[in-house]
């Protein structure tokens, strides 16, 4: 099959799982196939796939992989010994892990194609993804507490595995226990990832979007987390910080030097 015909396909199956969904009409404009698919994705429960579909749905997201590019962590400059700052998609950097900013549900975002990195995480690592972490917490018995970490494999992803952590959510003045808990979201990953013997981890901006960390106290606080369990031998040699935003890539580069660095190379 094509890379069209695979997403008539998936979009066909998925609208056939849903009574109220048969009969919608695909669009014809190929954008606006794409965000019926990652819609239809967003809101699927967490249950079996089917061969048929998985193998379709793998083989459309290699191929968006491929299109929308990997980013190598080989190719990337660090800023310091170990530690690294790159604006760009999470989902397409190749590394040993990737860390998900998820909610206390940890099955994902259900919001059709919102922005979130959990959404975006899940979209692109495939429905699969939504199954391994409803299992875990099934056999959890309750919802995941804010500052823990799980791992799950990271299928479609360029990444081997995804670290997902719930970060606090900000509804007033920021307190000491408010960054306590981030603190313990990035030493939990961290953690996680040494048990598992992964040497790199990636970073993204815990807590500052829809949950309103403050940014410049987040980054602080990122930043002096992870440089203290660098100071302890384990198996994770570099960490990168990854940013969206402008305003996150100028507040990490002062806290890294990268600003000093460059001057220093010049």
């Amino acid at each position: 099959m094509t890379q069209t015909e695979r997403r008539i396909y998936l979009i066909k199956e998925l609208l056939a799982e849903q009574p109220g969904y048969r009969g919608m009409e695909i669009p014809e404009d190929a954008a606006e196939q794409r965000r019926l698919l990652r819609s239809l994705m967003n809101v699927r429960p967490p249950r079996r796939l089917g061969n048929a579909l998985l193998a379709a749905q793998d083989e459309y997201l290699r191929e968006e992989l491929v299109q929308r590019g990997v980013t190598e962590l080989s190719d990337l400059t660090p800023t310091a010994e170990g530690l690294y700052l790159w604006q760009g998609d999470i989902t397409t950097l190749r590394c040993d892990a990737i860390v998900n900013a998820a909610n206390s549900g940890m099955t994902g975002c259900y919001v059709p194609c919102h922005r979130c990195i959990d959404n975006c995480i899940h979209t692109y690592a495939g429905m699969q993804l939504r199954q391994e972490c409803a299992a875990i917490m099934e056999a959890q018995g309750r919802e995941e507490e804010t500052g823990r970490a799980k791992i799950t494999r990271a299928y479609n992803l360029p990444c081997q595995y995804v670290l997902h952590t719930v970060g606090p959510i900000i509804s007033g003045p920021l307190t000491a226990r408010d960054e306590a808990l981030l603190a313990s979201c990035y030493r939990s990953c961290l953690e996680l990832a040494a048990e598992n013997g992964l040497e790199s981890v990636a970073f993204c901006c815990i807590s500052t979007g829809e949950f309103h960390f403050p940014n410049q106290e987040a980054a602080e606080i990122a930043v002096r987390t992870v440089r203290d369990f660098l100071k302890t031998p384990s198996s994770i040699k570099k960490v990168i910080f990854n940013v969206f935003k402008d305003t996150d890539k100028h507040i990490y580069r002062q806290l890294l030097g990268a600003d000093r660095a460059a001057e220093a190379g010049a």
